[in-house]
């Protein structure tokens, strides 16, 4: 886990780390939220609406922002204020995601940070974009 301090964090600072979804984190996701729409669990379901397979929840797979601010950049001493997530293609069990932030922006006077993040699958392929602002605890 990082410790990064708001002094020690530059503009364009980027930590980066990578975890493939596995059906198991898929149905945890599905018994805590509750969302049981078949896309998220019916492979014959999915493939009739046009997709390879199953698709990861969208929001399981935004979670791993938290993950970035929390763990990475700036790490333990952060609180997340927002996330603004974009989905721009879907996830499937066994791919591989590789998260990225970049420190974007520092606000001195309330002691922010921006982060711009993005996902991308094994195949680099950018399946999700976020804009972070991390205060620093």
């Amino acid at each position: 886990m990082n410790n990064f301090t708001y002094e020690e964090l530059e503009l364009g600072h980027t930590e980066s780390f990578s975890v493939t979804i596995t059906q198991e984190m898929q149905d945890s996701f599905r018994a805590m939220t509750g969302d049981v729409n078949p896309l998220h669990s019916s492979e014959e379901f999915a493939k009739a609406k046009g997709y390879d397979g199953v698709v990861v929840f969208g929001m399981l797979t935004s979670s791993l922002y938290s993950t970035l601010a929390g763990v990475y950049l700036p790490g333990e001493k952060s609180l997340v204020h927002s996330c603004e997530a974009k989905f721009m293609k879907p996830v499937y069990i066994g791919d591989t995601l590789t998260v990225e932030g970049k420190v974007d922006e520092k606000n001195d006077t309330y002691g922010l940070i921006r982060i711009k993040a993005v996902i991308r699958n094994q195949n680099g392929v950018k399946v999700s974009k976020a804009s972070l602002q991390v205060g620093l605890i």
